[in-house]
């Protein structure tokens, strides 16, 4: 007996039927994106008691910072100005040039000559942390000249964030601003924090930092920060640049404590999923944190991309 035979019309009905009667699978649900990790820089003021007279505690600092860099994500670490005391005792420049390596190839420094450091006549300065030191280093950006570093830059990216930290020697010359200004026009896009040594006090901005304001700071929209020593207190405090936008502006300066410092260093630990920045005070030599409102802080700062 022959099979019935049946349209192709109504099979195809059929297998519709089917299809729409079987529950259709989830489709699988994209993954969170990942919030920009936290990332910390570190702030390391006056050296100029240690190179000359406590050698072991600069060491102190700069191995600490080298062994926790990966636990705290440590991405970067300034240096502030005045690292040695007499500019021309090559003794207090060795000292310097053995903390810091301890940084070699592990955590990325910048370098500038506060008014203790020939910031004039940069010549030990520049033979031990000059433009040769930081050659082919994938974040050192350049410097004012291919033999000067008091002037120079450095460029990374952390937590999502690209960053540029732009270092000028002690009271920088027009000359210098000048070729701030263009490095800074050039990386429009960076989110820059600018290192000088003097700057501001308790009060507010001092005279020189005045003219670094106004002919450096105010008209450059992606300048969010500006770091400083030279005064021995601890102060900081916000500004509000041309474009609206926040600055903040902070004095680190420990010299006046106990053995020249007791090793005090800054933390600034950056989320910039909250757009937040959590500042400590801390000294691997006493393992001590300071958490006075002066020493330990939160600022608030945009760390996307500059309009």
């Amino acid at each position: 007996m022959n099979s019935p035979s049946y349209p192709r019309s109504r099979c195809i009905l059929a297998l519709l039927l089917i299809a729409v009667t079987i529950p259709a699978a989830a489709a699988p649900k994209a993954p969170a994106a990942k919030a920009p990790a936290e990332f910390t820089i570190v702030l390391i003021p006056d050296t100029q008691c240690y190179a000359q007279k406590f050698p072991a505690t600069y060491l102190a600092q700069t191995k600490w910072i080298k062994d926790v860099a990966v636990k705290r994500s440590i991405k970067f670490a300034i240096h502030l100005g005045d690292i040695v005391q007499s500019p021309a005792k090559e003794t207090e420049w060795k000292v310097a040039d053995r903390a810091h390596k301890a940084l070699d190839g592990h955590v990325p420094y910048s370098m500038l000559p506060g008014n203790h450091d020939g910031y004039k006549q940069p010549v030990l300065f520049n033979k031990y942390f000059g433009p040769d030191r930081f050659k082919g280093k994938p974040w050192y950006a350049g410097s004012i000249s291919p033999t000067d570093n008091s002037a120079n830059y450095c460029r990374f990216s952390a937590g999502g964030v690209q960053l540029m930290v732009l270092s000028l020697p002690f009271d920088p010359s027009e000359k210098v601003l000048a070729w701030a200004n263009k490095i800074v026009a050039a990386h429009a896009k960076d989110r820059v924090i600018v290192a000088t040594h003097a700057y501001r006090s308790r009060k507010g901005r001092t005279p020189m930092g005045k003219r670094i304001w106004e002919k450096l700071i105010r008209a450059n929209a992606n300048i969010f920060m500006v770091v400083c020593g030279h005064i021995c207190a601890v102060a900081h405090g916000v500004s509000v640049n041309d474009a609206g936008g926040k600055v903040h502006e902070i004095l680190c300066d420990y010299q006046g404590y106990a053995n020249g410092g007791d090793g005090w260093l800054q933390t600034m630990r950056f989320s910039p999923a909250t757009g937040k920045i959590h500042v400590e005070a801390y000294s691997p030599l006493l393992d001590k944190h300071n958490k006075a409102p002066q020493h330990t802080y939160t600022l608030e700062a945009k760390l996307t991309a500059a309009k």
